[in-house]
């Protein structure tokens, strides 16, 4: 009886806050945290969310793309597979209904005395790493024509790295130009002779965040390397002059990192068959040649992704016996509502991070939608396969990652346990 009472005590008081949400009191502090640093001049959002004159109009919009979880953009499936990450920057349950219920009341404004101090940004407010120890950036725009069929740009930069570094996050991003950039990928070219190509490094799509690796693990960049940069662009009507920087959270040199952590495709489907007028799956499959941790699960998609699901089956425990039984398997991660523009790498808690053993096959299925009902789709009437273009699609995982020997796997397991 006395936990009853105490709980409508509870939903009482907490119907009475919503009702009397403000803007001023409520709504801009949340505002702040989670949503202006897109949505304000010169951002990458089309609105700006700063002040009460700005945001009232866009109140019910508001109210519907946080109520589905659209906004702040964080699209990982909350019920299935693992549901803990870090730099989390999705909204709480609470927090939702406020906005929901001060919209439901008119959206009303509040004291102005209410209204907490205006956040200050700066040009490191672009940086999810924060402020970033070094950055490389092309040494010049490339213009591109405000016209035409999609363009690609390469250029290599030389750094001068003059020593050995590990770096324990890394972030691309348009210093101008975002509107146009459909892609840009950065390569580590070690020995320009042997390997010209290089290895990637890291890579801004749409809405990307950054490269976040667990404690202990690092990026290995060796000295006399030079970075490659390619350009994805797609012309948007306006001549546009496009810049690109790579920022580098460097790890102190006293703190060398126990493991080398990297990022790599996963799950690639090369024969998409994606029909006019419909939603197709794919499916696509990597094995770990070792044990390794998962750090990050992020899914790539051109404009009519869908949903992606990455599952790990396991190795056969007993792979001579006559009666092995069915494969295990666990989803680890899903993206049930991919929302196109937002190109998100999801950092696992390191105590969450999927804890593989060697020989797992990461099994990665995808879903396009090349129905009208996809908003962001081209052309509906149009088959559609793989490709590089814009208008083309593609279908794989980007996922980081680090290597574990075996002794060091079963200690982690034993710690899981």
């Amino acid at each position: 009886m006395f936990v009853s009472r105490l709980l409508l005590v509870y939903s009482a008081t907490a119907v009475a806050v919503f009702a009397q949400a403000t803007f001023t009191k409520d709504i801009a502090p949340i505002f702040e945290r989670a949503c202006q640093n897109c949505h304000r001049e010169g951002s990458i959002a089309p609105m700006s969310l700063l002040t009460y004159k700005e945001t009232r109009p866009w109140a019910r919009s508001i109210k519907e793309k946080v109520v589905r979880r659209q906004m702040p953009p964080w699209h990982i499936d909350r019920n299935v597979g693992v549901n803990k990450f870090k730099d989390d920057p999705s909204l709480s349950d609470v927090e939702i209904a406020t906005i929901s219920k001060w919209v439901d009341a008119g959206a009303p404004e509040g004291n102005v005395a209410d209204m907490p101090a205006p956040r200050q940004f700066s040009d490191l407010d672009k940086w999810h790493i924060g402020k970033p120890d070094l950055i490389v950036t092309m040494p010049k725009p490339y213009k591109l024509k405000a016209n035409g069929q999609d363009e690609y740009y390469d250029i290599d930069v030389d750094p001068g790295f003059k020593e050995d570094m590990y770096v324990s996050a890394i972030e691309t991003k348009p210093d101008s130009g975002f509107k146009v950039v459909h892609h840009a990928d950065t390569n580590l070219i070690e020995d320009p002779e042997d390997d010209p190509i290089g290895l990637f490094l890291n890579e801004y799509a749409v809405g990307k965040n950054a490269d976040i690796f667990p404690a202990d693990s690092g990026r290995l960049i060796k000295a006399g390397s030079k970075l490659h940069f390619n350009l994805h662009l797609h012309p948007n009507g306006e001549e546009t002059p496009v810049q690109v920087s790579v920022g580098f959270k460097v790890i102190p040199k006293d703190q060398t990192p126990h493991h080398v952590a990297f990022t790599q495709h996963m799950g690639d489907v090369a024969d998409l068959d994606i029909p006019a007028g419909q939603t197709a799956r794919s499916d696509g499959y990597f094995r770990l040649p070792k044990a390794a941790v998962l750090s990050a699960f992020q899914p790539h998609f051109h404009t009519r992704g869908k949903a992606m699901c990455m599952e790990a089956i396991y190795p056969d425990i007993r792979p001579d016996s006559a009666r092995p039984g069915p494969a295990r398997t666990e989803t680890l991660s899903c993206v049930s509502d991919y929302q196109f523009g937002w190109s998100i790498s999801y950092p696992y808690a390191e105590d969450a991070a999927p804890l593989l053993p060697a020989g797992t096959i990461i099994h990665v299925t995808t879903w396009h939608d090349n129905s009208d009902n996809n908003k962001h789709n081209p052309n509906p009437k149009n088959w559609v396969g793989y490709g590089q273009r814009t208008i083309d699609e593609m279908s794989f995982a980007w996922v980081s990652l680090f290597y574990l020997d075996e002794p060091e796997y079963q200690q982690r397991l034993q710690a899981r346990k």
